[in-house]
């Protein structure tokens, strides 16, 4: 049974100013909040069928704009209307081939499809636009992950929290780039996640990582007390009793 898509939206723009609930707005006020703005202030409060009504209108007066090609092509995204995001996202990438995000997102939909190889391609034109956004990274890792190619998915987690090492924590709901989580085997997911963490010298999130390894059914403890990029946690308790082990068989 696939996994339910986790997707998230980073790369925040500048701070929405919320006025939809006023009654009575000044004509320029209103003015200002309408279109594209308004747009991406439903998108922010989930309300993802009414900011394509939005989107489409300012597409209307912007008929070139690649951005909002992007965004419009999230909002179906983002209910899983995954031809109709397909559309907009490639006419965003024809409209500016210099333009990431959409190819970005576009990959999002492979992957979504179960399409890995072709997600992966995708993530790798995208990295040819924009070689160091970390998000990007992060994808092309996690679809080599859904591929089988654990050590290229490192490789790739690694990058992107070089990049960046807040990557793995956002939590945006609006924006114009999505990143891509869903996978099947969460646990293993996890245990590669927290070497990620571990080769990167950010343990606190490399034990985050091996806890939910642990709950989400990761059964091989002897195997992270081999593994040399845990060594510099061999001698912290909330490892110890993660693994089972205790502090002469965590030495050994």
């Amino acid at each position: 049974m696939p996994t339910a898509a986790l997707l998230f939206l980073v790369l925040l723009p500048p701070q929405l100013v919320d006025r939809t609930k006023e009654v009575q707005s000044p004509p320029a006020v209103e003015q200002e909040i309408t279109g594209e703005k308004r747009a991406d202030i439903f998108m922010a409060r989930k309300m993802y069928r009414e900011a394509i009504e939005k989107y489409q209108f300012a597409i209307q007066a912007e008929p070139g704009s690649a951005s909002l090609y992007n965004k419009l092509g999230i909002a179906y995204h983002q209910l899983h209307l995954f031809p109709e995001a397909k559309r907009n996202y490639e006419r965003a990438i024809r409209l500016d081939k210099t333009f990431s995000r959409p190819v970005n997102n576009l990959g999002t939909v492979y992957h979504a499809e179960r399409s890995y190889k072709k997600a992966a391609k995708t993530y790798r034109k995208a990295l040819k636009i924009s070689p160091n956004v970390a998000s990007i990274h992060s994808n092309l890792g996690t679809a080599y992950f859904s591929r089988g190619d654990y050590k290229k998915a490192t490789e790739e987690f690694l990058i992107a929290l070089q990049l960046d090492p807040q990557v793995f924590e956002a939590r945006g709901r609006s924006g114009s780039l999505l990143m891509e989580r869903s996978v099947e085997d969460r646990a293993k997911y996890h245990f590669f996640m927290a070497r990620a963490y571990a080769s990167a010298g950010i343990y606190d999130r490399a034990l985050l990582n091996l806890k939910r390894a642990f709950e989400d059914g990761y059964r091989k403890p002897r195997k992270v007390l081999d593994d040399p990029v845990f060594a510099p946690l061999l001698d912290n308790v909330e490892f110890q009793a993660l693994v089972g082990a205790g502090p002469s068989q965590a030495a050994r």
